[in-house]
């Protein structure tokens, strides 16, 4: 266990969010390993669902199947997906990104 506190970790996965540029993905694994927290792929979801700041790109960050994740809030998920269509990312027909094509390499 990290002795870092949370808000610290939150602060460390939002600056990582921020630096994925538009038209890219990252993964909540690869977040969470560029934020120095691997194995913390579910930290980066909590972060992600605690934010309350609009300068952290978090339509940017999806699963490793390259999907967006299903959110507790009805129509999250397509407005996650329309936000990223908008920015150039397309989906299969099937609802997965090529992540070959528009994974951020960070």
């Amino acid at each position: 266990m990290s002795p870092t506190k949370p808000s610290n970790n939150y602060q460390r996965i939002y600056a990582t969010v921020r630096r994925v540029p538009e038209g890219k993905v990252a993964t909540y694994g690869q977040i969470a390993v560029l934020a120095d927290l691997p194995g913390h792929a579910r930290q980066v979801g909590y972060a992600l669902n605690a934010l309350n700041d609009d300068t952290v790109p978090w339509h940017r960050i999806i699963n490793a199947q390259g999907r967006v994740s299903q959110r507790s809030e009805p129509g999250w998920d397509g407005y996650q997906r329309s936000r990223l269509e908008a920015e150039g990312i397309v989906f299969s027909d099937r609802g997965v990104i090529d992540l070959k094509r528009f994974r951020w390499q960070g």
